[in-house]
């Protein structure tokens, strides 16, 4: 019973968060989403509705690279992924969505990886 009251409440602060936050086409939004085992990141064009890029634990391309390393490390590389891949679509500058998770931890060094790789929020 203790998950899911956990779980409501996580999804209360971010609903609460995201009533004055919208990401546009200048200013996207960085959204992030933990699971046990894994870490999501997604850049969002609120207006559109549209993903404009994406990057997690589970991708293709970065599972190689983050096997055997710490969450908090694997949280850093995600958030130096999706700096680059946001770089590559000319995307300088975000609103950063912490998706009601605290700002510690795995949060935290995703978006300590994202500003160390070029993004501003």
């Amino acid at each position: 019973m203790a998950n899911k009251s956990r779980l409501l409440a996580r999804t209360r602060r971010h609903a609460r968060v995201r009533k004055h936050m919208a990401g546009t086409a200048q200013r996207p939004r960085l959204n992030v989403f933990k699971s046990l085992s894994a870490i999501y990141a997604q850049i969002i064009d609120d207006s559109a509705g549209r993903t404009l890029a994406s990057a997690s634990t589970v991708d293709k391309d970065l599972r190689a690279k983050v096997k055997g390393m710490k969450k908090s490390e694997q949280a850093k590389m995600i958030g130096q992924a999706i700096a680059e891949r946001a770089k590559g679509k000319g995307i300088q500058a975000v609103v950063f969505d912490r998706g009601g998770f605290r700002y510690v931890g795995r949060v935290k060094a995703l978006a300590d990886g994202a500003r160390e790789g070029g993004l501003q929020f």
